[in-house]
């Protein structure tokens, strides 16, 4: 039975926005439309959209969605691809857990620089953030 984008994006928890946005990114077909020009979805969209939305909480970026979903639309194609892709993806969430790492030992190091409350004009977190500002 045919839904309208609201009850699609209430049955995924996506919004009208974001459905919205996969069909004109073309991850999502266009969806048939009734006599009054509404759009409407049937399981295949609601199904391809739950894909998506899943790839996207792994933070998949939308070209790596767009060729798992190439392979999703072929199922007897070789996965290998596939594999590939994933193995891409867990080293760009390694470089980026390791860059957050970094980020922690700099904002812990940074709130060593206050270590109790004065003025403003005397605050050791917003004096090195001046200070290292002034130096790039």
């Amino acid at each position: 039975m045919p839904i309208k984008i609201g009850e699609l994006a209430k049955r995924t928890g996506a919004t009208v926005e974001t459905i919205r946005y996969y069909e004109k990114e073309r991850l999502l077909p266009e969806p048939f439309r009734s006599s009054g020009n509404y759009r409407l979805y049937n399981d295949q969209h609601m199904e391809r959209l739950q894909f998506i939305l899943h790839c996207r909480t792994l933070d998949m970026t939308l070209d790596e969605v767009r060729i798992l979903l190439e392979y999703w639309d072929e199922p007897d194609k070789e996965c290998g691809n596939v594999n590939s892709l994933l193995d891409e993806h867990i080293r760009t969430v390694e470089i980026r857990m390791n860059e957050l790492i970094q980020l922690k030992k700099h904002l812990i190091t940074l709130r060593q620089k206050c270590v109790s409350e004065a003025s403003a004009k005397s605050c050791g977190i917003l004096n090195t953030l001046a200070d290292n500002a002034c130096h790039k």
